[in-house]
């Protein structure tokens, strides 16, 4: 019995090193690896950057009616809005708010998603079944008319709203494909020593399963972020948020309904949101 245990502890340890480093080290190595997604990255962070420190150095931008739809020049690359307002400082400015919803709705939906996920496929029977028969009924619930329904009875005031009613129709994708890499995980040889150990299934889940998919969650953390994003400035661009205060999907709403799509000098002031 103790030669067993040894064999165990030996075939757990590398377990470890088997890791994608600590912290977020194999996604950056994964990145790496993937030109395309690197250069992606870039942008995407300094996308985030410039939402959240430009602010803080724009300068005001007030209505100006001589320069409605003026046509982008090299101090106003993306232009003027119906207003007379840089459209350029508005996407500077409305960055903000947008990320932060989506941010949250990103954490909320991974960690139900990983949570539901490895639960579900690490004890299998009746859990699983509950589980995926959950989501399956979350995933063919249309979207757009429950939120249009839910419009009209609760007001998305907060961004927390926004973030829980996203979050609790978008986990269920995640939570299948996290479910996936579990069943897989779960027949290693370091999982297999670590029950021989009797490390019990929290240990084993989230000590053993899960930081082996530090990297994939990371990269699914990100494309939930965007879909979060996306689906909230539909959400305004739909009139189903309150317009008020400045962000990409309220921009988006008062070009539509102000004609900008069909006048020329407005192309930066439609597409500039969307990008």
């Amino acid at each position: 019995m103790a030669q067993l245990v040894t064999d165990a502890a030996e075939v757990a340890g590398p377990s470890a090193v088997r890791r994608l480093g600590s912290g977020g080290a194999g996604f950056f190595r994964m990145l790496l690896r993937n030109p395309a997604g690197f250069i992606g990255f870039l942008i995407f962070a300094l996308i985030v950057i410039v939402s959240f420190v430009g602010p803080f150095f724009t300068p005001d931008n007030p209505t100006v009616t001589t320069r409605i739809y003026k046509a982008p020049s090299l101090q106003h690359p993306f232009g003027f809005d119906a207003a007379g307002r840089d459209v350029l400082l508005q996407i500077i400015d409305g960055g903000r708010p947008v990320l932060l919803v989506g941010f949250m709705a990103a954490s909320l939906t991974t960690l139900i998603a990983v949570v539901f996920g490895a639960i579900s496929a690490y004890l299998g029977g009746w859990t699983d079944s509950t589980i995926t028969g959950l989501g399956d009924v979350v995933l063919t619930i249309p979207t757009l008319p429950l939120l249009a329904v839910l419009a009209g009875i609760v007001r998305f005031k907060s961004a927390w709203q926004l973030a829980l009613i996203i979050s609790a129709l978008a986990w269920p994708t995640l939570m299948r494909a996290v479910r996936a890499q579990v069943l897989s995980l779960r027949e290693r040889e370091y999982v297999e020593a670590a029950r021989a150990l009797d490390l019990g299934t929290w240990h084993i889940l989230f000590r053993e399963i899960l930081p082996n998919m530090r990297s994939y969650i990371a990269i699914s953390f990100t494309i939930g972020m965007t879909s979060a994003i996306y689906a909230q400035v539909g959400l305004y661009f739909l009139g189903l948020a309150p317009l008020a205060g400045d962000n990409w999907g309220i921009m988006l709403n008062f070009a539509w309904a102000r004609g900008a799509i069909y006048l020329p000098n407005s192309f930066w002031y439609i597409m500039a949101p969307f990008s």
